[in-house]
C-alpha cells in the first residue's frame, strides 16, 4: 500500500509542479496592485480619508506593504525548486498568518468590498477610493485563491509524510496525552468564543454598548460571523486531530485547524493594535477579553498542530 502511494505521488509530481508554478506566479502578480496602493498610502498620497493620513495609519500601511513583499517572495518560493531549501520556520510562520488572513477574507470579499466602499463614501472618502478599493479586493481575491493552491503543491513536494494519509494511525512520541488534554481545553475555548461571536451576529446585545447599537453595520456583522464560524471550525478540526476520529481523511481537519488558528491570531492581533478599535460597539472589557482570547487560542492551537504533524511525520517516515 505504501509503495502504491509512492508510485501515485511520483506519477502526479509533474502536475503538482505545474500547479505550483502557475499559482505561485499568479499570486505574485495578483498582489502587485495591493502593494502599489499600500506604498502610495504610506507616503500620504491618494489617501481616501483624512484619518488615514495620520502617522499611525501610515505605519500600518507601511507594515502591510512589507507583508505584501513577503507574500510575493513566498509565492515565488512556492513556484520554484529553490523554495524547498528554505528553512521551515521561514516558510511556515508567514504562511500561517497569511492563510489565516486571506482565506476568510476571500469568502467575505464579494460582500465586504461593496460594504466598505459604501461605508467609506458615506464618511466622506474621496471618489478615487472606489477605484482603489476595487484594486484592493481584486488583489486579495487573487492571492487568496492562488497562494493556498501554490502552498498545497509546495507542501505536497516538501512534506508529503506529514500532510497525507488517513487520520486514524498510531503515532510515536510521548506528547499524546498532553495533546489530548491541552487540545480539549483549547477546543472548549474556541467553542465559547465562537458561541459569543455567533450570539452577537444573531443580534444579541449582552456585552454591547446600548449607545452604539447602530454601529453594528454589515462590515461588523460579517467579521464577527467569520470569527465565530472559524473558531467553531477550528475546534472541530483540533478535536479530530488529537482524537484521530471524526474524519477518514487527514486534510479536512488539518486545513480547518490551520486556517482557524491563523485567523484567530492574525485578525485578533490586528484588532488589538488598530487605532480605531475604541469605536467598536462592544463594551471595552468584552472586546478586550474576546480579542486576547482569540490571539492566545490561535497560538495554542498552532502548537498542537505542530506536535501532531511532528508525530505523523515520524510515523510515516519510519514506515517508508
Amino acid at each position: 500500500m505504501l509503495y502504491d502511494n509512492k508510485v501515485t505521488a511520483e506519477r502526479f509530481a509533474p502536475q503538482w509542479m505545474k500547479m505550483r508554478r502557475f499559482c505561485g506566479y499568479g499570486a505574485a502578480i495578483a498582489v502587485m496592485p495591493y502593494l502599489l496602493i499600500k506604498i502610495v498610502w504610506t507616503f500620504g498620497l491618494f489617501i481616501p480619508t483624512e484619518q488615514m493620513g495620520d502617522a499611525s495609519w501610515r505605519a500600518i500601511n507601511g507594515a502591510t506593504a512589507v507583508l505584501s513583499m513577503v507574500g510575493i517572495l513566498l509565492a515565488l518560493a512556492f513556484s520554484r525548486p529553490w523554495g524547498e531549501r528554505l528553512p521551515a520556520w521561514l516558510v511556515v510562520l508567514p504562511v500561517w498568518v497569511g492563510t489565516g488572513l486571506l482565506v476568510p477574507m476571500l469568502l467575505l470579499a464579494p460582500v465586504l468590498g461593496p460594504a466598505a466602499m459604501t461605508r467609506d463614501m458615506a464618511a466622506g472618502a474621496a471618489d478615487i477610493w472606489s477605484y482603489e478599493q476595487i484594486f484592493v479586493m481584486v488583489s486579495l481575491m487573487g492571492i487568496g485563491i492562488f497562494l493556498p493552491l501554490a502552498l498545497a503543491g509546495y507542501a505536497k513536494a516538501r512534506w508529503p509524510e506529514a500532510l497525507g494519509g488517513p487520520t486514524d494511525m498510531e503515532l510515536p512520541g510521548h506528547t499524546q496525552d498532553m495533546q489530548i488534554t491541552l487540545g480539549r481545553l483549547i477546543a472548549a475555548g474556541c467553542i465559547i468564543l465562537g458561541a459569543i461571536k455567533m450570539y452577537w451576529t444573531a443580534g444579541g446585545t449582552l456585552g454591547i454598548d446600548p449607545d452604539r447599537l447602530d454601529d453594528r453595520d454589515v462590515w461588523w456583522h460579517l467579521l464577527t460571523l467569520s470569527t465565530g464560524v472559524w473558531a467553531l471550525a477550528g475546534a472541530w478540526g483540533l478535536l479530530v486531530l488529537i482524537s484521530r476520529r471524526g474524519s477518514r481523511s487527514f486534510l479536512p481537519p488539518m486545513a480547518a485547524a490551520w486556517i482557524s488558528s491563523g485567523m484567530l491570531f492574525a485578525y485578533n492581533l490586528f484588532s488589538a493594535i488598530r487605532t480605531d478599535s475604541e469605536f467598536s460597539p462592544e463594551y471595552p472589557l468584552p472586546r478586550v477579553l474576546t480579542t486576547e482570547a482569540g490571539t492566545v487560542l490561535g497560538v495554542m492551537m498552532a502548537m498542537i498542530i505542530l506536535l501532531v504533524l511532528h508525530d505523523r511525520r515520524r510515523a510515516l517516515s519510519g514506515k517508508s
